[in-house]
């Protein structure tokens, strides 16, 4: 595992970072560092916004209420995003946040919910769904803020892939029980690049049958079995995000 600073707080900032740039703090932001985390100026903070990579920054005051951060020097360069897709049958508010920060965590690039048949919530807020992916990123130590997009009906989002894109799937009608038996079958020869993918939790009550039809139609894509017990939406998420990223993903 990277060695990361884990003593430092570490803040997102939508500013460029560079050299000798000064990054001027909203007020919840300068709050948080001066009367939460009770930081005095001078002392560091490691900043990032997605682009630049990770970079030591001095906290700086100006006047009453004004926070600022002096970029120092780069800490970690800017690694590439893993090319996953979370896709989801949108969850009520709590177990929402905690799959937001949890795909953050297991290295999803994407996060999109899908509307299904038996989907729980119509409605997402995408606001709050950004808010915990960076938060997520700032606390385990990740450069890459995932892109949080509007939710869609099924069939849309499966449309909008792309051919060359491995769509994952959990279906509890799956033919192969032993999940890695089936992942085993789309991974590629050791030379060739890792292929693009997406994963998709369909909500509690199941696909309908004409959503799975859909997605059996589509090629490219894997019925995953998650064993013999039922999960939870939030719970398969992590299940499977971890079975892909160990046998397709970054895991290896």
């Amino acid at each position: 595992m990277p060695r990361y600073d884990f003593t430092s707080p570490r803040l997102h900032v939508d500013a460029d970072l560079a050299p000798g740039l000064s990054v001027a703090l909203d007020k919840p932001q300068g709050h948080y560092l001066r009367n939460v985390l009770r930081l005095k100026a001078g002392e560091t903070v490691l900043a990032f916004n997605g682009r630049d990579g990770e970079w030591r920054t001095e906290l700086a005051t100006s006047g009453r209420n004004a926070v600022n951060l002096a970029v120092a020097e780069q800490t970690r360069a800017q690694p590439d995003a893993p090319d996953l897709h979370y896709l989801f049958a949108p969850l009520k508010r709590t177990r929402l946040d905690y799959v937001v920060q949890k795909a953050v965590e297991m290295g999803a690039s994407r996060i999109a919910p899908v509307l299904t048949r038996h989907s729980q919530a119509e409605r997402v807020n995408l606001e709050r769904m950004r808010a915990n992916a960076i938060e997520a990123a700032e606390q385990c130590g990740i450069l890459n803020v995932a892109e949080i997009v509007a939710a869609v009906p099924l069939a849309g989002a499966v449309a909008s892939l792309g051919s060359d894109r491995v769509l994952i799937f959990c279906d509890e009608d799956a033919p192969v029980s032993d999940p890695l038996a089936a992942l085993a079958a789309a991974r590629r020869p050791a030379a060739a690049a890792a292929p693009p993918l997406a994963v998709l939790i369909g909500p509690e009550g199941g696909f309908a049958e004409d959503e799975r039809a859909i997605l059996l139609a589509r090629g490219n894509v894997v019925r995953l079995s998650l064993g013999p017990r039922i999960l939870r939406a939030d719970t398969a998420a992590v299940a499977a995000l971890a079975l892909v990223q160990a046998t397709l993903g970054d895991w290896l």
